[in-house]
């Protein structure tokens, strides 16, 4: 079996990465940073008419490129290299995708065609303050209620950790029939930003490359039309897409591994220190060494993880979390090493690796940590 990029993926890898080069370097990671919507609104135009990056899941009959998982891996990964400060991941990786899990061909006609063009910015907001994201890969870890009054529904509760939320045109988001079971219940709603009595409020976080903000939902009334899938079943579209959410997460993660790794091994090869370059000590080169063992052993999880998201393996679940686990540190080891042989300077401004640092931690965060995702594999090895 061969897990090598055929041609076409190569050359989307190729000319992601001299796109990213040439128009998204770290001077504009940090004016994006700097900015108060966090990203270039000129940028993510051109992400999206241009190159097509938003519509790259998105079937063709609702205006996408209609690539698979492997595509967006080995785009994802030079995304996450750049630290791209752009609504991507929130648009393709978690709306376009809950549409597309839902199996609900009315919404995804309506909805996916703004989405593949870049005009309708999107997100999905799944996580509450009382549960976390790790309740949140259980059904019972959605406590927000959607009551049904004739033909509305009526939204109440709060969702957090909604990434890209203060950009979006568009929420897709969870909530439950009051008293309803774990699993039953579930529904999923396409919410307008400007929807009334909806709140979004900006959060306060580590990795300002990538914003989260806190959605309040009490007395949104929504018309029937608004539903997503079927009424009270919606929980196994979204559980695939938390399982491919990971994956897509662990590719961004592997470019930024390797990127603490590549920008490391140059300053060691120009840092001089008591006469020498310090990439001439045996310590560094074991550090980077180390680096070098992770960063392939993630890209392996991570390309092998996409792969089976694009064959719908049934081991799918298992795999998405090994690689959001070992991914996730991984890049956090890489960052905090490249912290380390930087010295002083690698907390500074002018550098780089400590954006890395502060969006390796975040994300060891997104979506459960790495020892969470240990315990579900363990659970379902009967461990």
């Amino acid at each position: 079996m061969d897990f090598s990029f055929n041609e076409e993926q190569e050359e989307l890898r190729r000319s992601a990465r001299t796109f990213l080069d040439d128009h998204a370097s770290a001077d504009s990671v940090r004016a994006a940073m700097e900015s108060d919507s966090g990203f270039d609104p000129d940028l993510w135009k051109r992400i999206s008419t241009e190159l097509g990056w938003a519509s790259i899941i998105i079937p063709e009959e609702h205006g996408g490129i209609g690539m698979g998982y492997v595509e967006l891996v080995a785009l994802l990964e030079e995304t996450g290299a750049a630290l791209l400060c752009a609504p991507l991941f929130s648009t393709a990786c978690l709306a376009a995708q809950a549409l597309l899990s839902s199996g609900d061909s009315r919404q995804q006609s309506a909805l996916l065609p703004g989405i593949a063009s870049g005009e309708s910015i999107a997100t999905l907001a799944l996580a509450e303050p009382d549960t976390g994201w790790e309740k949140t890969w259980t059904a019972g870890g959605v406590a927000a209620t959607a009551t049904r009054e004739g033909d509305s529904f009526v939204l109440a509760g709060t969702k957090k950790y909604v990434t890209d939320g203060q950009l979006a045109d568009l929420f897709l988001i969870a909530a439950r029939a009051p008293g309803s079971s774990d699993r039953e219940g579930v529904s999923l709603f396409a919410v307008p930003a400007d929807t009334p009595e909806l709140r979004c409020e900006p959060l306060t976080t580590m990795d300002q490359t990538r914003r989260q903000s806190q959605i309040g939902l009490d007395g949104v009334r929504l018309p029937a039309t608004a539903l997503v899938g079927d009424e009270g079943g919606a929980w196994e579209g979204l559980e695939r897409t938390l399982q491919l959410a990971v994956i897509a997460l662990a590719a961004e993660q592997v470019g930024g591994a390797q990127r603490c790794l590549d920008l490391t091994v140059d300053y060691a090869g120009e840092r001089v220190q008591f006469g020498r370059k310090i990439g001439s000590f045996q310590a560094i080169k074991h550090k980077c060494a180390d680096m070098f063992l992770l960063v392939e052993s993630a890209r392996s999880a991570a390309y092998y993880a996409g792969y089976a998201a694009s064959v719908n393996d049934a081991e799918l679940s298992v795999l998405a979390s090994l690689a959001k686990a070992y991914c996730s540190e991984a890049y956090f080891r890489c960052a905090a090493e490249a912290i380390q042989i930087h010295g002083g300077v690698g907390f500074t401004w002018e550098y780089d690796v400590h954006m890395h640092f502060k969006r390796a931690r975040a994300g060891e965060q997104l979506f459960g940590t790495p020892a969470y995702h240990r315990e579900l594999v363990a659970r379902s090895a009967g461990l």
